[in-house]
């Protein structure tokens, strides 16, 4: 199906210029867009590659000449990254999930599906689940007794819902993530090394004891805000007794892994590989770039963002910079950094003063 550059500019609040009634039928890198695809050249490192394709019309930034460019139309978005969510958007043609109920889908008949709602091949739906209006469900997920979906929510294939999860509306979960599996909760009877270490900070040099772990079992549940989305393969643990919560809005990456209790405000983007430990606290729009990892029971303000790989163990204030591990504020990391690289360098001058000392007391 096309659209013309008219259409997606009013779609997307941008200007359309030139042939406006020229259609297209999807998005292309300039190098490689054909004449019936919309080239992305929304920066100036692209317009050059325009020359290489067959593209007639194309998005660009402000200020972009279009006919010197060769185009017959244009859409100028001023902020173009921006601009390509509303063009992906319209451009998705989803997981191709049939409309209506497949004839191998298990259903509970106490289970409530609702209008509109689309039901993959082998999908399993458990005893009480309320599934929402236009839900899409795709093969082979599974959802829990007495889950509750959202409206307009997409379940991809393999996704696992476990018991009493609750998912607001147009949420997205990735293939094969893990909403409400029991939290990594042991405790032993007598006091157990790890409470030991803490205790003493590793300095009881304790001989190790025999030693059982028990589970403490998961009595709570997950709770998914509003407009969140789950990445592939990433596991959230259900709380013991409180839930873990997920604020409206946040996005999580692909192999995330967020422990028991843990409790994410709204806006945040917590990207790949990062784990939680259970029962720490993260704020609004806090931004955890890739591999970062959180201590158990700390408190992270709003407004905070962690370089990749940086290491949390204490509670951070709102609006901190992070950077390293352990973590510190991102521009000493960077003073850090640059200490380590000199220090060959002055370890090198180190030995040369020390020779000049040991040479000079053997001749005095």
């Amino acid at each position: 199906m096309g659209h013309t550059i008219e259409q997606i500019a009013a779609a997307l609040g941008a200007e359309a210029l030139g042939a406006v009634d020229l259609e297209v039928t999807g998005l292309a890198e300039p190098a490689r867009a054909g004449p019936d695809q919309l080239a992305l050249a929304m920066s100036e490192k692209f317009l050059a590659d325009l020359s290489k394709g067959a593209a007639r019309a194309a998005v660009l930034g402000a200020g972009s000449d279009w006919q010197a460019l060769g185009l017959k139309a244009a859409i100028i978005a001023p902020r173009p990254r921006y601009a390509l969510a509303g063009l992906t958007a319209a451009m998705d043609r989803g997981p191709g999930i049939a409309a209506g109920v497949h004839a191998t889908a298990v259903i509970d008949a106490s289970a409530r599906i609702g209008a509109g709602a689309a039901i993959g091949p082998f999908v399993v739906i458990g005893r009480g689940a309320r599934i929402g209006a236009n839900a899409r469900i795709d093969a082979h997920a599974s959802i829990g007794a007495e889950a509750a979906i959202g409206d307009d929510a997409v379940i991809h294939a393999g996704v696992r819902i476990g018991a009493r999860v609750r998912i607001g509306d147009r949420v997205f979960i990735q293939p094969g993530a893990v909403i409400g599996g029991d939290g990594f909760s042991f405790v032993t009877p007598e006091k157990s090394t790890v409470e030991r270490a803490r205790e003493t900070l590793g300095k009881a040099a304790a001989p190790a004891a025999s030693q059982s772990w028990t589970r403490i079992h998961s009595l709570g549940s997950v709770v998914l805000g509003d407009d969140v989305e789950i990445g592939a393969n990433t596991a959230i643990d259900r709380g013991t007794i409180a839930n873990t919560e997920i604020g409206d809005g946040t996005k999580l990456d692909n192999l995330v892994h967020i422990g028991h209790n843990v409790r994410i405000g709204r806006d945040c983007l917590i990207c790949g590989q990062v784990g939680s430990a259970g029962s720490t606290v993260i704020g609004d729009r806090v931004v955890l770039g890739g591999q970062c990892g959180l201590s158990d029971n700390i408190v992270i303000g709003d407004d905070v963002v962690a370089a990749g790989a940086t290491k949390i163990f204490s509670n951070v204030p709102s609006g901190r910079m992070l950077m390293g591990s352990p973590a510190v504020k991102m521009d000493t990391q960077v003073e850090i950094y640059k200490a380590m690289r000199r220090l060959p360098r002055v370890m090198k001058t180190v030995e040369a003063l020390q020779k000049a000392v040991f040479n000079r007391g053997q001749n005095d």
